[in-house]
């Protein structure tokens, strides 16, 4: 992907989760919609509109007409800015600190240092501050979810015992599933009039699809979801971590199939099997690794640049001229392990973050990682050795609980989206001229 394919993806990942910087240099103009105390106006929405059209070309999309998006579009300001207006209400402050680690991910993210990013951004014509501020309003609407909807969710330990019984019967926990999604969203208490309207939404949107309708442009005209305008791609997702009313669906399904119509609390879904992978898990048996590592942080005084050379300089020693791993560790690790001479134990999927675990499983025994990035700083890996074997109960038991989360987690913030939109005050002026 070049460059500008990955910016002009990134701008629109920006536009499903909060206003884009173009927004705020739009002029005072024609009011489209009141959303409480705030307005949205022509101008937002003509930068958000042109904002897609240029994601769905870069996509090879064809686009919808343009008073379907603006419709779709509007819908979407309106669910930013009551979100919004909440973590405002509710004291959520993003600092400096946390705003600039944000940045040198999204730069990294795009393969460029942040001074390369800025220069990017600017010669698109986005002001820095801008693009700075739409990060600040991401990361909160993140912690809003995180505060109001996952902090919430409940498994009880019934649950994972039902859900252990099920997989240790030999159930298809390991196939997963690459699916597109479309949602057609209902209100809270909605009369049997919307409810029908809604179906029929859902209805005529599958029979686009099964006379051959692009999926991505279909979505962008009915999907109500927030990845609406990247096709409704949801991406690879284990069956055993998806809404049974998904995962039911998909069991049955073959690539390039579309489901029928789906009723859930938050509306109507329609659902394309892009793929599926994997096959019936045979036993929670896992590879284990064992590992070690040594960690230079980053700061005002360490930059990038001297950590990842400090970490090549200390692998040269290892890999030619024959020095301990164990006691380089314990000289210049920054990280808690550095006593042990880096020594990590055993480490099984998931203990790591994805960047140093990636790395690790590329390794073969004894052999010895180039520096490798992650949040932390700057890794050198060596792995130990390996093996397979079973789980033990209480890893089993968080690994049921996390999936039963992620289960229950999409559906639980549909339903607050669903509710917070309904509390609002909002009035669409779309059609006024």
């Amino acid at each position: 992907m070049s460059r500008l394919a990955r910016l002009a993806w990134l701008l629109t990942a920006l536009a499903a989760a909060g206003p884009v910087a173009a927004q705020r240099q739009a002029p005072v103009d024609r009011i489209v919609a009141i959303v409480n105390k705030e307005v949205i106006t022509a101008g937002e929405l003509r930068e958000r509109v042109e904002l897609a059209e240029r994601e769905l070309r870069r996509r090879n999309t064809p686009l919808p007409e343009r008073v379907l998006l603006e419709r779709q579009i509007v819908e979407r300001l309106v669910l930013e800015k009551v979100q919004l207006q909440l973590a405002g209400e509710s004291g959520i402050r993003i600092d400096e600190q946390q705003l600039d680690r944000a940045l040198a991910r999204v730069a990294e993210n795009n393969k460029l240092t942040p001074a390369e990013f800025r220069q990017a951004l600017e010669r698109d014509n986005i002001p820095y501050n801008a693009f700075r501020e739409d990060v600040r309003q991401q990361i909160a609407l993140q912690r809003l979810r995180e505060r109001e909807v996952d902090s919430k969710i409940e498994v009880s330990e019934t649950e994972i015992d039902l859900f252990l019984e099920e997989h240790q019967t030999g159930g298809p926990e390991r196939v997963e599933y690459n699916v597109s999604h479309i949602l057609v969203r209902l209100p809270d208490q909605a009369s049997p009039e919307r409810i029908e309207q809604a179906r029929a939404r859902a209805q005529k949107a599958r029979e686009e699809l099964r006379s051959g309708g692009d999926f991505a442009r279909v979505a962008a005209v009915y999907s109500d979801a927030a990845d609406a305008l990247q096709g409704g791609q949801m991406g690879w997702r284990e069956r055993s971590r998806m809404p049974d009313l998904f995962a039911n669906a998909l069991q049955a399904m073959k690539p390039g199939e579309v489901s029928e119509v789906l009723r859930s609390p938050a509306g109507f879904h329609l659902l394309k099997l892009e793929d599926r992978r994997g096959s019936v898990a045979g036993g929670p048996s896992v590879m284990q690794t064992h590992a070690r590592h040594i960690l230079i942080r980053t700061s005002e005084i360490v930059s990038e640049a001297d950590a990842e050379r400090r970490l090549r300089d200390l692998r040269e020693r290892v890999v030619t001229g024959g020095a301990d791993f164990a006691e380089l560790a314990r000289l210049h690790s920054g990280d808690a392990s550095a006593s042990r001479g880096g020594d990590l134990g055993w480490v099984f999927p998931g203990d790591t973050v994805p960047e140093f675990e990636r790395a690790m499983d590329a390794l073969a025994p004894k052999q010895v990682s180039p520096p490798v990035k992650s949040p932390f700083g700057w890794h050198l890996i060596q792995v130990l050795e390996r093996r397979t074997g079973a789980l033990p109960p209480e890893r089993l038991r968080l690994g049921a609980r996390q999936a039963l989360r992620e289960r229950k987690s999409e559906e639980a913030y549909q339903e607050w989206l669903r509710q917070l939109r309904d509390r609002a005050y909002v009035e669409i002026r779309l059609e006024e001229k």
